[in-house]
């Protein structure tokens, strides 16, 4: 049995050859990401196992499936970068991380929002140059704001809790309400009443047709001013010209994203002795009110090993045509 995985980290070989020592797949880590320019090198495997910013579109699909391939193993929760519906055709099965760790995004997003409230970057970098002074590091308190969560799955539950336990009021928009979270008083409400009313609006819901741009324009205009967006979720539920817009009228207040719209040319590389050529990033770091971190919402040890865990049983139990838990197959 042999996988083979792309967009591969020295982290991603390392938690998943320890959790192969229980299978003892043949595995072949290749650290481009999988697209139509590395498909044809594919020989002799089973699976492919992808991450959020390969590309696997009915091209690659088709080829997959003359490969053999039997299985695309999706080590994440997204699966907008896959054709679901040329791999259903091809015969290839998906399956993917649905569950891990949801509080290691939750708290990243939590993380992002104190410290562009408290400005604790900015203090550290003033403490270390001597400079003590408090001037432009005036935040304000979590305690008794409003905050809009969208998406209430497994991290936007893990985040609503969080935001609760500031002494936050949580109101939520998600298609399917989670009686639980009402049950701890998160008040459910259309989108219209989230956008109007929340002092501070998280994102944490997967990338649909239906939900792309999400937050643009039109939205943010119904926000009250001075509102605080946190995206941890997918960089295409923004729109990330008007975001910039708005930051510059001051509509935008405080902006964290983990997600980037063109992240797959800057995420997880190391491009500091390059110049980027991409203008809007470029542009979005020089505001002194967002915070941009580089898709490390999930990096944490718990994650890693519980996507692993997963990932290495369901191939496990696809491919010997054993039945899967059903959250995890598409």
């Amino acid at each position: 049995m042999k996988i083979a995985f792309f967009s591969t980290k020295p982290y991603d070989k390392q938690f998943f050859e320890k959790e192969n020592e229980k299978y003892g797949f043949e595995l072949n880590f290749y650290e481009t990401h999988l697209g139509p320019h590395i498909v044809n090198a594919i020989e002799k495997e089973d699976a492919v196992c992808v991450f959020v910013n390969d590309q696997l579109n009915r091209e690659v699909i088709e080829v997959l499936a003359q490969k053999g391939i039997k299985i695309i193993a999706l080590r994440c929760a997204g699966f907008n970068n896959v054709d679901m519906d040329a791999a259903k055709e091809f015969g290839i099965y998906i399956c993917r991380v649905p569950a891990y760790s949801p509080e290691a995004v939750a708290e990243h997003a939590m993380a992002m929002l104190l410290t562009l409230n408290r400005k604790t970057h900015k203090a550290y970098n003033r403490v270390r140059e001597q400079n003590f002074s408090l001037n432009g590091l005036l935040g304000f308190n979590l305690y008794q704001k409003k905050i809009g969560v969208i998406g209430t799955g497994k991290i936007g539950k893990a985040f609503a809790k969080i935001a609760l336990g500031f002494g936050a009021e949580v109101i939520a928009y998600d298609l399917y309400p989670d009686q639980s979270l009402s049950d701890l008083k998160v008040k459910y409400v259309d989108l219209e009443t989230l956008f109007t009313q929340s002092d501070i609006i998280s994102l944490h819901c997967p990338l649909t047709v239906d939900n792309h741009y999400l937050i643009n324009k039109e939205s943010i205009d119904k926000m009250k001013s001075g509102v605080t967006i946190i995206n941890t979720s997918r960089g295409n539920l923004i729109n990330t010209t008007d975001a910039i817009q708005a930051l510059k009228n001051r509509q935008i207040g405080l902006l964290g994203i983990d997600v980037y719209e063109q992240e797959e040319k800057l995420f997880f590389k190391d491009l500091s002795a390059t110049i980027i050529d991409d203008d809007t990033i470029q542009l979005l770091m020089s505001f002194p009110n967002v915070l941009l971190t580089a898709h490390q919402a999930f990096f944490t040890k718990e994650a890693l090993e519980q996507i692993s865990q997963r990932t290495l049983k369901s191939i496990d139990e696809l491919l010997q045509n054993r039945t899967t838990d059903q959250e995890v197959l598409l």
